[in-house]
């Protein structure tokens, strides 16, 4: 009987240990469902894969009004569509010593050869952030396509918060992305005729030294985006209509990922035993 009673002691400890551990763990590591939405009208622009992430905001993708030399990665970015550079940007920045955590999002279903968003098309990409008390904030880009050198990004790195201090999470978190928030990288002329990415328009492309700017803030910026209407991409779509400022292009959506069923059943099932135990 003693030796029973011990056992059961023994096993209650451990259970009592786990559950704890339960609870230590779910406090600080979460995961994250990342939804990106390409909102535009079925015969307009696409955007390239998203590059995301959630760090301690200490790494700087771009500063709109500075020069796209201090941003190799965001500039291969603008210029290509490729994330590589940027991701081994942030791997080797203080955000990425710390621990922070990035991924790259493709559509859900391609058009061709190509893993971009055409207009309408969205995905949902789960992220495990890890430690939620350090890794507080969020980060994205993409290149708008068909382009010389627009994108959209972030360029202060403590704008969107995902966690306080805390760890706890303060979403859902919806990010809408309008005309007026596109960045042009400044390191290439835009023209539709001159080796824009992702469109079959033959040409050579016209190096730019410019500073990182707000787009839509010369006037011609609008006739440049019409200068491809009727022209090809390169996954054989036909771009027929543009976007203004004002109209919204994308939106990204965040909420948390409930914690998984068979630890809050392990955690359950521990609590029903010590009680169970207590009344004998």
């Amino acid at each position: 009987m003693r030796n029973l009673k011990t056992n059961l002691k023994t096993k209650a400890s451990m259970l009592a240990i786990a559950s704890a551990s339960i609870l230590a763990t779910g406090a600080h590591a979460e995961v994250i469902a990342v939804s990106i939405e390409n909102t535009m009208g079925g015969d307009s622009f696409f955007f390239t894969p998203f590059w995301i992430s959630a760090s301690n905001g200490g790494f700087d993708s771009y500063n709109t009004g500075e020069a796209a030399a201090n941003f190799p990665g965001i500039t291969q970015l603008a210029e290509t569509g490729s994330t590589a550079p940027l991701s081994d940007a942030f791997a080797a920045s203080a955000a990425g010593v710390a621990g922070g955590v990035q991924a790259t999002v493709t559509a859900s279903a391609f058009d061709g050869d190509a893993p971009v968003f055409s207009p309408g098309e969205s995905t949902t990409l789960n992220l495990d952030v890890g430690n939620a008390s350090v890794n507080r904030y969020f980060s994205f880009a993409s290149m708008v396509i068909p382009s010389n050198d627009l994108f959209v990004g972030n360029d202060d790195p403590f704008t969107y918060e995902l966690f306080n201090a805390a760890g706890n999470f303060n979403g859902p978190l919806v990010i809408e992305i309008y005309g007026r928030d596109v960045n042009d990288n400044g390191t290439e002329i835009n023209s539709a005729g001159n080796d824009a990415a992702f469109s079959t328009n033959d040409g050579q492309s016209l190096p730019e030294f410019m500073v990182i700017r707000d787009f839509f803030s010369y006037d011609a910026d609008g006739d440049y985006l019409d200068s491809f209407i009727g022209s090809t991409t390169a996954n054989g779509a036909t771009i027929g209509s543009s976007f203004g400022a004002d109209d919204l292009i994308a939106r990204i959506t965040i909420t948390q990922v409930p914690a998984p069923s068979s630890a809050i059943a392990l955690l359950g099932g521990g609590l029903l035993i010590g009680r169970r135990r207590r009344a004998n």
